[in-house]
């Protein structure tokens, strides 16, 4: 009891004793009215001329509790330390990035301007174009109907895609329906989804969405290569392509005839060179870029935010123009799906919608049937040379 007494009695007399002892100025920040820090150029410490040149210790003279100058310089995206090694994280040292514009965007941090990018442009216009798209696709739907052929089936068949041909093609738009959903899932998904299946749900799905999607790139990748090597030969331009070019393909035909053309049209020539390779080439570069898969590229974050925005607006494009053929080699032509099923089309559709192909044919410069025929085909009358 004795000795708690005596703890007690010293423990007060030392608090007193340091009560006591006066404080130099400086040694931490008081409370205090701002209106009476620095009397000779008060109220407004920043009318002094060098007030935006002062470091944070002569700003804490004036104004105390202001770290203005310590938080410019972090947003000036100057370095701090960082024990993380220079080569695994080049940045890891800045906390916030240096200012930039990015077009579209103010002058402000990197990350915001990328922000400001994406969000009120890359998202509401890159909507709009692919609903755009849509709409219109409906509307000739709904209008003129699907295109199918004036004459008569002759039940006599021509091998349009060989089995290798349709293997490449399925793979590569399996592919891309997988990235396509994923993506339009991420990027729009919390405008038309989130209300509807709520935030967890949405969060699970756009989490599997984007394991996918990040699986799906190297598989669409690969199979773009192989669709490119392998429909090149018939894909540069050819006779007649002005002519179709010019006739619009004959869409406002009032007959509702096709120019002639090749194997490919002019139609699906600017979707192979716009679509599959330009286009392929910037969405499946970027992508590998994002997924880090590119050797020699210094992955900071500007880095990766350029490439996010390139990304979204070529992935954007390339949906808007596979979009149309899609809608083509579906319900948008008879006979168009059936070709990529099973890889025969009839005589007349030839003749029809290819009509230089079909000559070709006929001609016995391109044969009728270029497979090996399978079980499938074993019952197929193909075109003889004439």
């Amino acid at each position: 009891m004795l000795r708690s007494t005596l703890l007690t009695f010293t423990l007060v007399a030392s608090l007193s004793a340091f009560a006591q002892v006066p404080t130099a100025p400086g040694d931490g920040i008081r409370s205090q009215n701002i209106l009476d820090v620095k009397p000779e150029i008060k109220p407004d410490a920043s009318s002094d001329p060098n007030y935006l040149q002062q470091n944070n210790a002569e700003r804490k003279k004036v104004q105390p509790g202001n770290n203005a100058p310590m938080w410019r310089s972090i947003a000036a995206g100057v370095p701090g330390y960082s024990s993380l090694p220079k080569s695994e994280a080049p940045e890891a040292g800045v906390l916030i990035q240096a200012p930039v514009q990015y077009p579209g965007s103010r002058r402000t941090t990197a990350g915001e301007a990328w922000r400001q990018v994406r969000n009120n442009w890359v998202i509401p216009y890159g909507g709009a174009l692919l609903l755009i798209m849509l709409g219109a696709l409906a509307i000739v739907y709904f209008t003129r109907g699907p295109l199918g052929i004036h004459g008569s089936e002759t039940g006599r068949k021509i091998e349009r895609f060989t089995p290798f041909e349709r293997s490449a093609h399925w793979a590569n738009a399996i592919a891309f329906s997988i990235l396509a959903i994923s993506g339009v899932v991420m990027a729009f998904g919390k405008f038309f989804l989130l209300p509807v299946t709520g935030l967890t749900l949405f969060g699970w799905l756009t989490y599997v969405l984007k394991n996918l999607h990040n699986f799906a790139g190297p598989v669409f990748a690969v199979s773009l290569v192989i669709i490119f090597l392998t429909f090149l030969r018939d894909n540069w331009p050819q006779r007649g392509d002005l002519r179709w070019l010019l006739k619009i393909g004959g869409f406002f035909d009032k007959n509702g005839i096709e120019p002639p053309s090749h194997r490919f049209n002019v139609g699906e020539k600017v979707v192979f060179w716009g679509g599959v390779f330009l286009l392929g080439i910037v969405v499946v570069g970027s992508g590998l870029v994002m997924d880090q898969l590119i050797p020699g590229v210094v992955y900071e974050r500007s880095t990766m935010q350029i490439t996010n925005m390139i990304h979204g607006v070529a992935a954007v494009l390339m949906m808007t123009v596979f979009a149309l053929h899609i809608y083509l080699g579906t319900i948008g032509m008879i006979g168009a799906y059936s070709a990529m099923r099973t890889g025969y089309v009839d005589e007349t559709w030839a003749r029809e919608h290819h009509g230089y192909w079909y000559e070709d044919i006929q001609a016995g410069r391109i044969p009728a049937q270029r497979s090996q025929p399978t079980a499938l085909a074993d019952d197929v009358e193909t075109v003889r040379p004439a």
